[in-house]
């Protein structure tokens, strides 16, 4: 591979790796400072990614080592929900929720997790089968899903359902998800960009972040290169359509689990 070729693959998983560091971080500030950690230590020495199975795997393989390297601290609050989140994180298994991360949300097949984290494919399964256990355990709570399309409407329902959350309503508009919202208070948003009247989820989830406060959100859209910019707040959760039944569950519970996850802004 050439070195404008591996500096291609490398500038496409960056905004990825910039997701996963936030997700693991709880912050977009403290996720970003490792992504550039990283990218100073490829520069330093890009052997480190050309001997891996691919770019992308190679650029996480390097964050993953710093992220061990310095603790895989999160941002620390003293009370409210991001104190909490804290505390759960502390009863998880050691690096079981970056192996869930890497394997649902980012879609590393099991073997280039364990290439990433460093271990075997057989304990990388373990790792995800853990955590995705006790995610599961810890929390539950009231979400709701602002998504036009109707099949995608009720699959999301049924997966929400089957975590054991409760779903506060579906909203297809920008308007209608603002009313829901204020009518019974979600713990968790679920949210598409393209609404049916055309109007915007990010809109209707800015209203709700305004009325509300701060809460996780997860957005689902054909779309992600519209949030991945850099240029503002980017949600930690970012599913791509068409997803699968685990990405959704997986962001479901890591979101709830880890509810100090920033979202976008106004």
């Amino acid at each position: 591979m050439t070195q404008v070729d591996l500096s291609s693959e490398i500038g496409a998983a960056l905004p990825f790796l910039r997701r996963y560091a936030r997700a693991l971080t709880g912050s977009q500030n403290s996720g970003d400072s490792y992504a550039a950690a990283t990218l100073e230590a490829v520069l330093a020495d890009r052997s480190m990614v050309q001997e891996s199975s691919g770019a992308k795997a190679g650029l996480f393989k390097v964050f993953h080592g710093i992220w061990v390297t310095t603790g895989a601290p999160v941002v620390e609050e003293d009370e409210g929900p991001r104190a909490a989140a804290q505390q759960y994180l502390q009863r998880l298994t050691t690096n079981s929720r970056e192996a869930l991360l890497l394997h649902t949300i980012e879609e590393f097949t099991v073997s280039e997790v364990g290439e990433i984290m460093q271990i075997g494919e057989d304990e990388a399964t373990q790792l995800i089968n853990v955590a995705r256990q006790e995610m599961a355990d810890q929390v539950s709570g009231r979400v709701l899903i602002i998504e036009d399309e109707a099949i995608i409407a009720m699959d999301l329902e049924s997966i929400v359902a089957d975590l054991g959350h409760r779903v506060t309503g579906v909203a297809r508009t920008r308007d209608g998800a603002v009313k829901l919202g204020n009518a019974e208070v979600p713990d968790l948003i679920l949210a598409d960009i393209q609404l049916a009247d055309n109007s915007s989820g990010v809109d209707a989830v800015r209203d709700l972040l305004n009325d509300l406060g701060n809460r996780p959100v997860i957005f689902i859209t054909a779309f992600p290169e519209r949030l991945l910019t850099g240029e503002r707040p980017e949600p930690a959760f970012l599913i791509s359509k068409p997803y699968s039944e685990e990405q959704v569950r997986s962001a479901i519970s890591q979101a709830m689990f880890f509810s100090s996850t920033e979202t976008l802004k106004a």
